[in-house]
């Protein structure tokens, strides 16, 4: 079995070779046994419909492929569906369903370091601002001080993934996942406000997606902090499921001859809605007249809608367990834009919505919370592990007691897990891939891991880190927690609907080939992923028996010896 440098199986070779090598080698045994005549006669047309694939498209997978389809047992997605599972890339998650991963690529996958002007931006503004914020007086105050909100805009840490050429800093993946990393360790709120606005929303799809002219108004101002931004997708019977949205926008002409939209909307749990400047907006596209030429019902579109617009309602505030960032809901009613300077990508981007979010949350969810979940463990490591050394009981500090360093092992080692994951797969992102299945990953067990090591952390503290006060470290990470397992598809989704429902499609070999091929009724496609997928399932199925066997002994691993990680906490 070949193996493709992107690590996806080259399917029209190995569902040949699949059916070729067993069979080659029956007829092989046969001549070297000197098997009778009769048995050829039987052997060798069995053996020409299997190795030929004409042949065998006409006797066997053809008929397969129509009993599916008539049998029903073709699955049933929707466009939204499909636009979801095809999402991102493919990295080295499908060598988790090749059978038989390239331990070697998996080793040895690059994540690089920060650069020299990176590196000085986290020792230098990044440090600066932490000094700047008082975790509880932003918690007593229930905002961030004046002049740490004047030091974010002024040093441009809204637009950290904007683009140098608009004024922004340009940072990498790694870069912007340290940041976050950091500021969790200082507060929750702070890290919070920076996160957004370089995540999903307005800036990341105006770079990917936007007009040359939309940059223009839009990034610079996005970049020096002159406006702020937030994304509203979640509506009240709409979350995870953004097929759901009931927010619209219909097209119309205006008086002077522009397509305009008139837009209604009612949406919740929108990160700093109250405070925005500009709303991204995702809701549903129709266009009852086709004056786009793309049907009554586009789809899901993406629009910038400035929030002083006449119709749009800010103001009022969440309360997200207490936590002081801003939360809000918005609601729009009969809110008028032009339709090129409003749809992100002009008339183009119309009905593209959907496939725009599902790009970038490909990439963005394996940045924001594995980074605030590494920040959080590694504040909780330092303060609980300093704590555990100078607090005595019975004249002994307590981390000397089995049942305390049981807890401290468990927070060291997941911190280092933390850490060596968030550097990794940020490592793919700066390399150009966005793996869907990955991130999902990463988000998941970044933020079960978080909430684990928190919990340890509450354990050992005990009384110490349930009285809330200025000298609590722990308090109000333990309180945010939940947030961080709920936003961006909550874990319980994440882990059920991505990992494996869009990992067992997307990242297998010939899963999605053998959809696609039923869905489009293509024999010759269909042919080749049904035949690799009985090969792929035997073959493997053969070195599982055969490794059972042995006891693993034939296994070979790319490195010899104790094995260091390279990342570092």
């Amino acid at each position: 079995f070949f193996q493709a440098e992107d690590g996806i199986r080259d399917i029209g070779v190995t569902g040949v070779q699949t059916c070729a090598l067993p069979i080659l080698l029956t007829l092989a045994t046969m001549w070297a046994l000197g098997s009778p005549q009769w048995l050829w006669w039987i052997v060798l047309p069995v053996a020409a419909v299997f190795v030929l694939p004409p042949l065998r498209r006409v006797l066997l997978s053809n008929q397969v492929l129509k009993l599916l389809r008539s049998g029903g047992f073709l699955p049933q997605i929707s466009e939204t569906e499909r636009t979801a599972i095809a999402a991102g890339t493919v990295w080295l998650d499908g060598e988790l369903f090749s059978g038989k991963p390239n331990l070697e690529r998996l080793a040895t996958a690059d994540f690089p370091d920060l650069t020299p002007e990176e590196r000085a931006f986290v020792d230098g503004p990044v440090a600066r601002v932490c000094e700047l914020t008082d975790d509880w007086k932003v918690w007593q105050e229930r905002d961030l001080p004046s002049a740490v909100w004047d030091y974010l805009k002024r040093e441009r840490f809204f637009g950290m993934i904007i683009p140098k050429e608009y004024g922004g800093l340009g940072l990498s993946a790694s870069c912007n996942s340290a940041v976050v990393t950091k500021l969790t360790s200082r507060s929750l709120p702070l890290a919070i406000t920076v996160m957004v606005p370089n995540s999903l929303g307005p800036a990341e799809l105006l770079i990917h997606y936007g007009t040359q002219a939309q940059k223009q108004r839009w990034l610079p101002a996005l970049a020096n902090g002159s406006e702020i931004p937030c994304f509203a997708l979640t509506e009240p019977g709409a979350g995870s499921d953004a097929g759901a949205i009931q927010a619209t926008g219909v097209v119309f002409r205006g008086e002077d001859g522009r397509l305009m939209l008139r837009l209604q909307w009612n949406k919740r749990y929108i990160t700093l809605a109250a405070i925005a400047t500009v709303l991204g907006m995702a809701f549903q596209l129709h266009d009852p007249e086709n004056l786009l030429g793309k049907g009554h019902f586009p789809g899901i579109t993406c629009a910038l809608i400035p929030a002083n617009t006449p119709g749009v309602t800010l103001g009022r505030r969440h309360d997200p367990l207490g936590v002081p960032f801003y939360n809000c809901p918005t609601q729009g009613k009969d809110v008028v834009v032009a339709l090129e300077d409003a749809v992100i990508g002009g008339a183009a981007g119309a009905g593209q919505g959907w496939r725009m979010l599902m790009e970038c949350l490909a990439a963005g969810r394996g940045i924001s919370l594995p980074a605030t979940s590494a920040g959080g463990a590694q504040l909780t490591a330092r303060a609980v592990g300093a704590y555990a050394a100078v607090r005595q009981q019975f004249g002994l500090a307590i981390g000397k007691f089995e049942g305390i360093e049981e807890p401290l092992a468990r927070i060291a080692g997941f911190t280092y897990v933390l850490e060596a994951a968030r550097r990794y797969t940020c490592g793919a992102l700066d390399g150009g891939a966005k793996p869907a299945v990955v991130t999902a990953i990463a988000k998941w067990s970044s933020t079960e891991l978080w909430r684990q090591i928190v919990n340890d952390g509450m354990d050992v503290m005990a009384g110490a880190a349930i009285s809330r006060g200025p000298r609590n470290l722990l308090a109000h990470g333990y309180i945010g927690t939940p947030i961080c397992i709920t936003v961006e598809g909550a874990n319980i989704l994440t882990r059920t609907l991505m990992i494996f429902g869009q990992g067992a499609i997307r990242c297998h070999p010939y899963a999605y080939q053998e959809i696609e091929a039923l869905a489009g009724n293509d024999g010759v496609r269909f042919d080749r992923a049904f035949w690799g997928h009985i090969g792929h399932v035997a073959r493997n199925a053969v070195r599982a028996a055969v490794l059972s066997l042995t006891r693993g002994r034939i296994a070979s691993s790319p490195v010899r010896g104790p094995e260091i990680g390279r990342a570092h906490v």
